[in-house]
């Protein structure tokens, strides 16, 4: 911590390549320990660093995860975990998701990076809906895309749910189709 119970400035050296408008809201280093099979050291230039910002989340060695990329994120009170949206189909007006691997990092001073973090995954959902298909169930989201207009709709099945099988796909595509109008802005 710095002076007066802040925290330092982000390294230069650490800050990611961010886009116009984008702008810096929490970091921390990573310590030894998280997911990095060959962790950085959390001193000096080259320290490894998860860095908030208003359009996502930087991971180290990654490009910036948007936040309504993110699935889940669960902070123990020392790790950050972050399980990343996997696109496993696009269909017309939705995309089919999947559980990518869960990263976890250990953070050493973790300041108010998982606040943020809970906080912004959480403001990006805009509609969940648990939905029973035909074989088994999925979850029907709506989510904001920090920087851009309108609403990016997503489903992810259950565990077993037959993905593929016509009877699903027509129910999905029926289930969105509802969810897009009752949640689209009334004409005036």
């Amino acid at each position: 911590m710095g002076l007066f119970g802040r925290k330092p400035k982000l390294p230069p050296a650490a800050r990611p390549a961010l886009a116009a408008g984008e702008r810096v809201l929490a970091w921390a280093a990573v310590g030894n320990g998280g997911s990095d099979p060959a962790p950085a050291a959390t001193d000096g230039p080259d320290a490894a660093v998860l860095v908030a910002t208003n359009l996502g989340l930087w991971l180290p060695d990654r490009e910036r995860l948007g936040w309504h990329d993110i699935l889940k994120a669960v902070w123990s009170g020392r790790e950050l975990t972050v399980t990343v949206a996997e696109t496993v189909a696009e269909r017309d007006g939705y995309q089919v998701v999947a559980d990518g691997p869960a990263e976890t990092y250990l953070l050493r001073d973790p300041g108010d990076l998982p606040h943020q973090v809970r906080a912004r995954v959480t403001r990006s959902v805009a509609y969940t809906q648990q939905h029973a298909v035909p074989g088994g169930s999925g979850r029907i989201a709506a989510r904001r895309v920090a920087g851009a207009d309108g609403l990016t709709w997503t489903v992810r099945f259950d565990p077993g749910t037959p993905v593929d099988a016509d009877e699903v796909r027509a129910e999905t595509d029926q289930l969105v189709a509802a969810a897009r109008a009752a949640t689209a802005p009334a004409d005036l």
